[in-house]
């Protein structure tokens, strides 16, 4: 073998030195190798708490501390209202609770035998406006949008309404004289501006034990 290799001028060594050559490829590839893992864990290390922390919050879209204004409203409650005819009393029912990752606040209105109407609303804060809004629909065909805010102790939710002889109304509801047990409500309308107010329709909540 040896002296084939004479014959054919090829060094000795050739094999050895391949070797060599092999071995210090090897590693350079695992140094590299080590020094991407390193990075990789110090990537990790220092961006991903950082990282989860931006996610958590895109998750909670909704945790505006404005979103806690319409908690008192949230439960089952007992309604009252003055009737038709002097001495009678309306009943109705409401049951308010947050849907959608507590993101929206969705009542549903029942006048039970008192009076035929049925109606759910969908509430949610705004943030870009810094306002509350609200949608009602109901049995009677009803569509109602209100906008407003929770300032100086009641809700109060405002629009504009068209009156049948096509006049220019606007319509509100307040809530106030609010505790944790028991609140009042009440329908307006006012026909100069928002200067005066009547109420059309009080009611008064009272939460289910």
């Amino acid at each position: 073998m040896i002296s084939r290799l004479k014959q054919l001028d090829v060094p000795e060594t050739r094999g050895a030195d391949n070797a060599l050559t092999f071995l210090n490829g090897l590693r350079l590839m695992l140094g590299t190798y080590m020094t991407q893992t390193f990075l990789v864990l110090l990537f990790a290390q220092l961006f991903l708490p950082a990282l989860s922390a931006q996610a958590n919050v895109q998750a909670n879209p909704c945790s505006a501390p404005q979103q806690e204004q319409f908690n008192f409203w949230v439960g089952e409650w007992n309604l009252t209202w003055p009737g038709q005819n002097a001495g009678e009393t309306g009943r109705g029912t409401n049951s308010i609770q947050r849907i959608l990752d507590g993101c929206v606040v969705q009542e549903n209105f029942s006048g039970r035998d008192s009076m035929h109407l049925r109606g759910t609303s969908v509430s949610t804060f705004d943030k870009k406006s810094g306002k509350w809004k609200q949608t009602w629909v109901d049995n009677e065909g009803g569509y109602l949008d209100f906008v407003g805010e929770f300032k100086d102790g009641q809700m109060i939710l405002q629009r504009e309404g068209t009156r049948p002889d096509g006049t220019k109304v606007l319509q509100r509801m307040v809530w106030k004289n609010i505790t944790s047990t028991e609140f009042d409500w009440s329908w307006e309308a006012s026909l100069d501006g928002g200067k005066t107010w009547q109420v059309n329709w009080p009611i008064h909540y009272k939460r289910k034990n």
